[in-house]
């Protein structure tokens, strides 16, 4: 028997995002990566640093990389692990993400085991790209999930509407470990002398990662937070949420991302940053 009271459908949602990344105040260059993209049945399209869209017949592609090696190597292997997204995506999942809610951790696997063996590679082959390596966050946008895999200490935070900040992803460092455990405060983890020493990254010389992988339902007013480990440097937890949700008056009208990197520079700059944040209305 037909439903006499059928439910309207819902009207799609509307995501907002915004990006930024800076060397800081210490650094010559610039070792962090982030990345923005949409990807439909028709391919993979890069978006810009700020822009807003909806959430229907495209998923979008969000990741931040931070990079380490001697010389250039870490700047370089950013930005491979980044740049691989968009081929690997486009040449192996054409079609968009139909079927990743059901195949999303063999996926997500596969692209980081991809890129991890592309960074190994290149350490390899040239005497200058010897040992680097790349952190790598990324969040995979469909109209009801945030599907997520990560490996390193850059870090993926949700914020949902009803209020709080919980990290999603794990630092994969034992300091982390120790945080994560109860074992040490969020204090004494910011300024622990063996903060970021990993001990799982792309590329290096590993030859094993084992990503980890997860899924977040959401909803509107919801919130999300792509960041290297210079933005946690600058600014806790708390002052991040209190950036994101009460923004001081001066500054209310720039882009999350925008106000975020530049309040951590200012209160650190020790390291490079970034920021991407999105944002479901």
């Amino acid at each position: 028997m037909p439903n006499p009271h059928p439910k309207e459908p819902l009207p799609p949602c509307l995501i907002r995002w915004s990006g930024l990344t800076d060397r800081g105040r210490v650094r010559a260059n610039n070792e962090d990566a982030f990345l923005a993209l949409a990807v439909d049945g028709h391919g993979v399209l890069h978006l810009g640093k700020i822009g807003e869209a909806p959430l229907n017949a495209t998923d979008f592609i969000f990741a931040v990389s931070d990079g380490m090696g001697g010389a250039s190597a870490g700047e370089f292997a950013s930005r491979i692990a980044v740049d691989r997204i968009p081929r690997l995506v486009s040449r192996s999942f054409q079609g968009s993400a139909i079927g990743l809610s059901s195949g999303f951790s063999d996926i997500l696997a596969e692209l980081f085991t991809n890129i991890h063996n592309d960074l190994l590679h290149l350490g390899y082959s040239y005497e200058e790209c010897a040992g680097m390596g790349a952190t790598l966050s990324l969040g995979w946008l469909t109209p009801d999930w945030l599907y997520f895999a990560h490996v390193g200490d850059s870090r993926i935070y949700y914020l949902p509407r009803a209020g709080g900040m919980s990290q999603l992803t794990h630092d994969h460092t034992h300091v982390g470990w120790q945080r994560r455990t109860g074992r040490i405060s969020e204090r004494e983890h910011r300024t622990h002398p063996a903060r970021n020493s990993l001990q799982q990254v792309l590329g290096a010389g590993q030859q094993i990662i084992d990503p980890q992988i997860g899924a977040v339902g959401f909803e509107p007013g919801d919130r999300f937070l792509f960041c290297s480990d210079g933005l946690v440097d600058g600014l806790c937890d708390r002052r991040i949420e209190e950036a994101i949700r009460a923004p001081e008056p001066a500054v209310a009208e720039l882009p999350i991302a925008r106000r975020l990197v530049e309040e951590a520079v200012a209160a650190s700059g020790r390291d490079n940053t970034t920021a991407v944040v999105v944002e479901i209305i």
